[in-house]
């Protein structure tokens, strides 16, 4: 089981034993990070957002999350560049954070494709909410 820090934004619902499980978005549609920022909160994680590859690296440098939802195209960085950065980053705690990615370009890349350049798990465009809270839940269990 990993190991639980202690809850420092404790939910009046929670016992403060409980831990919020941190999600970093990097999403560059505002729409769209808004709607996900609101779902995954109403399921009482903290959401983080950013709008490319280059600023979720800058942020792994101090601080750390629970999982990390990549849109594959973003300015600056995209998300195929940034997953590839992240595995490879020498505090293994960061590299080994479940990521998903965020695609509306099914066509241009297999689950394989995915898999290969280090994503767990891949979520299509237009998002299915139950699909994104489901996938959010298991990779943070």
């Amino acid at each position: 089981m990993p190991k639980q820090r202690p809850n420092k934004t404790a939910h009046p619902n929670h016992s403060p034993m409980s831990y919020t499980k941190r999600v970093l978005i990097a999403e560059d549609s505002s729409v769209i990070q808004n709607l996900a920022r609101k779902i995954l909160e109403f399921q009482n994680y903290e959401i983080t957002a950013v709008k490319n590859g280059e600023q979720v690296l800058q942020l792994l440098e101090k601080e750390s999350f629970d999982i990390i939802l990549l849109d594959i195209n973003m300015p600056i960085m995209d998300g195929m560049e940034c997953v590839r950065g992240i595995r490879s980053l020498k505090d293994s705690e960061k590299s080994k954070t479940p990521i998903v990615a965020i695609t509306g370009n099914a066509k241009n890349y297999t689950d394989e494709d995915f898999k290969e350049a280090g994503f767990n798990d891949a979520l299509m465009k237009p998002l299915n909410f139950d699909r994104l809270v489901e996938v959010v839940a298991n990779l943070t269990e």
